[in-house]
């Protein structure tokens, strides 16, 4: 089974600060990695290049098989602008903060997407868009704005939104850091259901209980290099790098 997305020898650096350091990332379809690591570590820039908000300075990028950048010379060079498209349809970004329309209604935010950049029909789209928010528990809120939602309920409209893209992978970057600990149990619940269809997924996270029962895969990451990786039992209960070990016992201290 090839790679979904892969990440060669990347580096990112802001103002002469290195915040990435020729790191490598490889994700599998179907594959759940969580990304561990203390604030600062590099997690969300790493998310930012991978989803192409960032542009790196070096490595490469490439989604199942297509290039977005090439290494050329330690340079990152990135693809046309079809190219890139192509890229973007293939991943969904799911943001800590919702990042949803406010003056649009729930089903609006779900459906202007596909309608927009993928051109499909409406009538397909809201079929499908309604499918979403029934799976998400919402289908009685189509009608609702943002403002009335909770800040769970506002976080399942943007997975919906996400989903309604049909990507073949889908990125969390910390999708409970802005909820209530009664809400984040709502949110992980959905992202497990999504590991059990089989959706490839990449997540900043740092609930660490989560990342070890969901993930396939963990990445530690401090100072903008992968610390220690690999099966999320190893990596979070019997880490063997000292950084490791320290981080996750800060975690269990808090």
């Amino acid at each position: 089974m090839g790679d979904l997305l892969q990440i060669n020898h990347i580096r990112k650096s802001f103002g002469g600060l290195e915040v990435l350091t020729d790191l490598n990332l490889s994700v599998r379809k179907s594959q759940v990695l969580s990304i561990i690591g203390p604030s600062g570590s590099g997690k969300s820039t790493l998310l930012r290049c991978a989803t192409l908000l960032e542009k790196m300075d070096g490595g490469d990028l490439i989604y199942d098989g297509l290039y977005a950048a090439r290494d050329v010379n330690g340079r990152s060079e990135y693809a046309p602008p079809e190219t890139i498209r192509e890229v973007r349809n293939m991943f969904g970004l799911v943001f800590q903060n919702f990042n949803l329309f406010p003056h649009y209604s729930v089903l609006k935010n779900v459906m202007e997407a596909p309608m927009l950049v993928q051109k499909r029909a409406k009538s397909e789209v809201k079929k499908e868009a309604l499918d979403l928010l029934e799976q998400m528990g919402l289908r009685d809120k189509a009608d609702a704005y943002p403002c009335q939602l909770s800040g769970g309920q506002q976080q399942r409209v943007s997975i919906a939104r996400a989903l309604a893209m049909n990507p073949k992978i889908l990125f969390f970057d910390e999708p409970t850091s802005a909820l209530d600990p009664e809400l984040t149990g709502e949110i992980l619940k959905v992202i497990r259901g999504l590991a059990e269809k089989k959706m490839t997924m990449v997540i900043v996270t740092h609930e660490m209980a989560f990342a070890r029962d969901v993930s396939d895969y963990v990445v530690f990451m401090d100072g903008g290099v992968i610390v220690e990786e690999g099966d999320p039992r190893e990596v979070i209960d019997r880490p063997t790098k000292e950084r490791t070990i320290q981080f996750l016992r800060r975690m269990r201290e808090q």
